[in-house]
């Protein structure tokens, strides 16, 4: 009988995310097991809403362990945390926990003496023009006023590359305690060689603060078409927006600022105007205000469009989530075949898995929100939405795919072929509890991979056994439940320290994150190939 030549065979493969020889016990009792500092900060970042309360973890205490991980690794491993801070800030989209993170890590290598990667990292991380403020309100409220020169320069390249006419515009406003004036006052930027125009403009900038002087240089056109447009006579306005909306866009007019400037409502006339300059985060957060303006038809068509392009969706670099948030709150119908096309455009990386594929996906009362959980995007779609949208993207995509929902107890969901993710993420309810083993045990067999979305922290597995101690039942785990032949990918959602399953070989797997990227290694690990950490 051969014992190794098997269907199932394939070459070991390594992944990323790594457990260490040390047990301990989930946030519900259950075998846990922990991972390297490396992997614990990386889940831990991929998830991590600074200030936002966990269901099992007060915001102070996540934060404080995310500070003290990045901290660690500043001085253990430098160029591995520059690496992930800047994918977290790039292809992760998580702008708060990248922005702590570069901070955490400067001021920590400044403490140790520590040359280098500081000033590199700050800059990385600062992808729109109101974070150099964000990092400077982050520093200075922890660290004072006083900024060591690797912060001045990462500021000062940031300032460089982000500060424009139109991001002024956007962003320097007085709501803000540190605007681009105390930006360019504190780092001190030269302007860049390649815009010979951005000296009027940090110099228009600081003037603009210190609230002295309204003369706008002549090489910052946007600026002065703004600045006209402000000067028109309130009356008049709406005739502007009725027959010369060209002028709008010359003058960078946001949809808020378009708000403030007709000092009325916008009506279908005024967001028909300005959906043409509209990003795409903005189109879907104003659906329904679209809707309930009764915007027309021929611009509502422009609108979907513009939400369904694969460029768009891929320039806008929105989590997949938002799309179904966009759906959620939507009242009108029209919106929703655009938005499906959106949401699989920003779930290019999901693969379509050939074979059985058991799916199990969360909806246990810790990935919603209450009883003190909270997220930034507790009003839009809670984390086990999250888990809906990618367990059921990975769902429609695959060859013959098992979708359950469970908690404490568990339903096979029916996936049809072809059909909507976001009709499918709608039929998903509530479970009470969470047991992972117990879903496993009930829906196993001989599926050619698993894939749990979850938070992990679930309750122990309970087998029969002779002890007579629990009942005359034992507690087991995945291990015990899954053949080592049999890949189980365990995709943590909430970034928790205990782990339900080792991780990083043997065919057990741990991914994390709120994009679609994790799924890239799945057919490399399937393949017999190593996985990387995402940005290597």
């Amino acid at each position: 009988m051969s014992r190794f030549n098997q269907r199932r065979a394939r070459p070991a493969a390594g992944s990323p995310v790594t457990s260490v020889d040390e047990r301990t016990t989930t946030h519900e009792g259950g075998a846990g097991h922990l991972r390297d500092t490396r992997s614990e900060l990386f889940l831990l970042a991929v998830s991590n809403f600074v200030g936002a309360n966990a269901f099992y973890e007060k915001g102070d205490e996540r934060d404080e362990r995310y500070r003290s991980l990045v901290r660690e690794l500043a001085i253990e491993d430098p160029a591995w945390v520059a690496g992930l801070l800047k994918w977290l800030r790039g292809e992760g989209n998580m702008r708060s926990a990248a922005l702590v993170g570069a901070a955490e890590f400067t001021a920590e290598r400044i403490v140790r003496e520590a040359p280098g990667y500081s000033r590199q990292v700050i800059d990385s991380v600062l992808q729109r023009a109101d974070e150099p403020g964000e990092f400077l309100g982050y520093w200075t409220g922890n660290y004072g006023r006083a900024l060591p020169k690797p912060v001045k320069r990462g500021l000062a390249d940031a300032a460089r590359r982000l500060y424009t006419e139109r991001s002024l515009l956007k962003y320097d406003t007085e709501s803000k305690g540190y605007r681009f004036g105390d930006v360019l006052n504190l780092a001190h930027p030269a302007p860049a060689a390649d815009k010979p125009w951005q000296g009027d403009l940090f110099e228009h900038a600081i003037d603009r603060r210190k609230k002295r002087g309204d003369e706008i240089p002549a090489r910052l056109p946007l600026l002065l078409a703004r600045q006209r447009l402000m000067a028109t006579p309130v009356e008049q306005r709406r005739h502007i927006l009725g027959t010369q909306p060209e002028l709008l866009r010359a003058a960078g007019m946001t949809w808020e600022a378009l708000a403030g400037w007709l000092q009325g409502p916008m009506d279908a006339e005024a967001w028909e105007a300005v959906i043409p300059s509209m990003g795409l985060m903005a189109l879907c957060r104003n659906l329904r205000n679209f809707d309930e303006a009764g915007v027309r038809d021929a611009a509502a068509a422009q609108a979907a469009a513009r939400i369904a392009d694969p460029r768009e969706v891929s320039r806008s670099r929105m989590l997949p989530f938002r799309f179904w948030a966009a759906y959620k709150h939507a009242p009108s119908l029209r919106w929703a075949h655009a938005l499906e096309q959106a949401l699989g455009h920003s779930l290019a990386n999901v693969p379509a898995l050939p074979g059985r594929t058991l799916i199990l996906v969360d909806r246990s009362p810790s990935m919603f929100p209450g009883y003190g959980y909270s997220t930034p995007n507790a009003s839009d779609i809670t984390l086990a939405e999250q888990a809906a949208v990618f367990g059921s993207a990975l769902a429609v995509r695959a060859a013959n795919p098992s979708l359950v929902e469970f908690g404490m107890s568990s339903r096979l969901m029916h996936v049809p072929r072809g059909g909507s993710v976001l009709k499918l993420i709608e039929k998903f309810g509530r479970i009470a509890g969470t047991d992972i083993p117990t879903a496993v045990k009930q829906h196993f067999d001989r599926h050619d991979r698993i894939v749990v979305v979850t938070d992990e922290q679930t309750r122990p597995g309970w087998l029969p056994s002779n002890c007579a101690d629990h009942g005359g039942m034992r507690e087991t785990e995945i291990d015990e439940l899954v053949p080592r032949t049999v890949p189980v990918y365990m995709w943590n959602m909430a970034g928790y320290r205990a782990g339900a399953m080792p991780s990083g070989g043997g065919n057990r797997h741990a991914m994390g994150g709120l994009t679609d990227q994790a799924f890239r290694t799945i057919p490399l690990i399937e393949a017999g190939r190593d996985a990387t950490w995402p940005w290597v």
